[in-house]
């Protein structure tokens, strides 16, 4: 048959040149800044770490779980297959049936590819993903007829030159899309970078159920401090962004794109890739940065990516909420990179928009970012007879109290957490003016000598005592503290205690009896989760629970949980302040006025101050720990939960304890 010389000719083509392009590939990756990886065991893991925890990111979407599985599985498979039979001339009966039915599979999986693509939403990308679905049924379909013969279903010569020269020609077509695209460019490039992205990814502790979200400090001796050029990024995030699929779920989440900020992360990334290879931003077929055109934007391996790459104000429009890097189904490292380039922008050039500069000399003069005396930072406390550590030295509990210290709306809620501490009779202290700025706000404007400044200082005072546990109202101290700040510590030393969030604790207190709570009275009640809380840290559950212990059952958002709508305060927008067309609290409040919620309950002194900010009429904003103090049973013993019996006199200290 014409086939029997003329296939193998065909695939030993497109392989010699798709290895080329990989090579080729391969050698910009190489670029980037050294970047330590476990190569062996990172390949070994590459299979799980793409069938598990990829899958589970992918699985959300169950069209496209389903559709993936038989697209891709299919196409391996039978990419397999087809080297056995067509190209080493493997003669069993058995393994052509094989091919057979992987093809099959392949060719349904490109079906729904194709129907998802007759109506696409608007963020993904079109263009030559537009084409990927006929590619795949024109593989699909060449290889299956052209196996027939082989499995005996045909027989040999069956159609002759015309059939040929047809099959051919798809086949052609297939193989250039499907494997000399993976490295010379087009949609398939995403399987051969996103394969080598999961075996390499900056942060493994993702997989197998982990958690990884501390930013990499900066090594402050280095001759450049931040990411200036696009190889002046790590080798394998320059890896990571070629990974990616241009689904857009990360455009879908981001709430700087929905206010209509200059931030697009699916185009940030893909311009990542321009400025990798170099070229500009003409081919573009997705939605670009809202109010900038594409086709203006250029970039090279070795040019300043803000100078006709990317706008600093796209890098600034970010709240580092994360939402993108939780929904990319390629789990690509968007905030990482962002910071990166802010550093560069910060550290070298100085150029921090709107208050930035100011906050960052406030933080370096006075330790707190509104430039605050940092002798006022317990006056909130003048009435609370707080123990402070310097004069206790052991507490089972450190309260942090945080920077709402200096604000009145924060210090109603720091108020009603102590309130709740002390009805628990639960053994706490504070800092009292030994504690300084957690340092969140200067590491996300890309400032990480005042973040590791101020990080050193309170490891120092912090060392100096003996506790259990650090609880906080702020979830950006908490994140800093739990994920951040063990990178700082002296050489041999680890921090020794644990990092609870206050709703977490309260929680552990109402749970082991060490509270007599009533029921709320009031009306329909939303959460909102704050994302340093929730996508960082993957605390959702202790503040539901802690709700439904007051009896409030909650009536939750469209936008809720690891998908939740950041309120706009994180990663120091409010200070850098790009304008949009709509304000991102703004369309949060609209989101909660959709649950007939007459309150919304937070857990975080920026989410409460950023929605507050939203004109009236609105739901009334209170932190958990105000309801929960609110709700208080004064004067009796608290009631277990466990066993419904009353407690015996100081037996709320005890239960306290016992958690402790």
């Amino acid at each position: 048959m014409i086939l029997d010389w003329l296939l193998p000719v065909l695939i030993s083509v497109a392989l010699l040149l798709a290895v080329a392009g990989m090579l080729k590939r391969i050698s910009l990756w190489r670029a980037g800044q050294p970047e330590k990886v476990s190569f062996f065991s990172g390949l070994m893991a590459m299979p799980r770490r793409y069938l598990v925890d990829l899958h589970h990111v992918v699985e959300r979407d169950k069209y496209m779980s389903k559709t993936h599985v038989a697209t891709a599985g299919g196409f391996v498979l039978s990419m397999v297959l087809i080297l056995a039979v067509h190209l080493f001339g493997v003669e069993n009966r058995w393994v052509n049936y094989a091919l057979l039915g992987a093809l099959v599979l392949m060719f349904v999986g490109a079906l729904f590819v194709f129907k998802r693509r007759l109506n696409p939403p608007s963020r993904l990308s079109k263009g030559p993903w537009m084409r990927l679905p006929k590619s795949l049924l024109m593989f699909a379909v060449s290889f299956f007829i052209a196996t027939l013969p082989a499995a005996g279903i045909l027989p040999e010569n069956f159609g002759g030159w015309v059939l040929a020269a047809v099959l051919a020609a798809g086949i052609v077509w297939g193989m250039g899309e499907l494997l000399f695209g993976m490295g010379w460019g087009g949609p398939m490039k995403h399987a051969f970078a996103g394969s080598l992205h999961l075996a390499f990814h900056r942060r493994p502790e993702r997989f197998g159920g982990g958690r990884s979200t501390g930013l990499k400090p900066v090594d402050l001796t280095a001759a450049k401090l931040g990411v200036e050029k696009p190889t002046d990024f790590k080798w394998n995030q320059l890896l990571g962004f070629d990974a990616c699929v241009q689904c857009g779920k990360c455009e879908a989440m981001c709430p700087a794109f929905a206010a209509g900020q200059p931030l697009n992360p699916k185009k940030l990334i893909q311009d990542m890739v321009v400025g990798l290879a170099g070229g500009s931003d003409a081919k573009f077929a997705g939605s670009p940065y809202p109010g900038i055109e594409v086709g203006k934007a250029e970039g090279g391996p070795n040019k300043t990516i803000t100078e006709g790459l990317v706008s600093p104000d796209t890098l600034w429009s970010c709240t580092t909420c994360r939402a993108c890097v939780e929904e990319c189904p390629m789990m690509i490292e968007h905030v990482d990179a962002i910071v990166d380039m802010r550093r560069f922008l910060t550290l070298e050039k100085g150029s921090t928009p709107n208050k930035g500069a100011e906050v960052l000399d406030n933080l370096i003069a006075t330790d707190n970012p509104n430039g605050f005396n940092p002798g006022s930072r317990m006056n909130w406390a003048a009435d609370q007879n707080l123990r402070v550590m310097k004069d206790v030295k052991e507490a089972e509990v450190l309260f942090w109290v945080s920077d709402g210290a200096f604000d009145m709306r924060s210090q109603r809620i720091l108020r009603a957490f102590v309130k709740v501490l002390k009805a628990a009779n639960v053994d706490f202290a504070v800092l009292g003016d030994e504690e300084r700025d957690s340092g969140d706000v200067a590491r996300r404007l890309g400032d990480d000598a005042t973040f590791q400044s101020l990080a050193k200082r309170n490891i120092a005072a912090m060392s100096q005592y003996k506790f259990q546990r650090i609880v906080t109202t702020d979830p950006h101290a908490f994140h800093c503290l739990k994920n951040e700040y063990a990178d700082f510590y002296p050489e041999g030393q680890k921090p020794d205690y644990e990092v609870l969030h206050h709703t977490t604790f309260i929680n552990e207190l109402v749970k082991a009896g060490a509270l007599s709570l009533e029921e709320f009275k009031g009306g329909t009640v939303t959460y909102h989760d704050p994302c340093y809380l929730g996508r960082y840290n993957g605390e959702y559950d202790s503040p539901r629970e802690l709700l439904n212990e007051l009896g409030i059952e909650v009536a939750e958002m469209e936008r809720s949980g690891f998908r939740s709508r950041c309120c706009g305060g994180g990663g120091g927008a409010p200070i850098t302040d790009i304008p949009g067309e709509r304000r991102i609290a703004d369309m949060r409040m609209a989101e909660i006025k959709e649950t007939g919620a007459e309150l919304v309950a937070v857990g975080c002194q920026q989410c409460t101050a950023m929605l507050e900010g939203v004109v009236e009429p609105r739901a009334e904003v209170k932190d958990i720990a105000e309801l929960v103090a609110d709700a208080l049973i004064e004067g009796d013993a608290p009631v277990s939960k466990k066993n419904g019996k009353q407690a015996k006199p100081n037996a709320d200290k005890r239960v306290a304890e016992e958690i402790l």
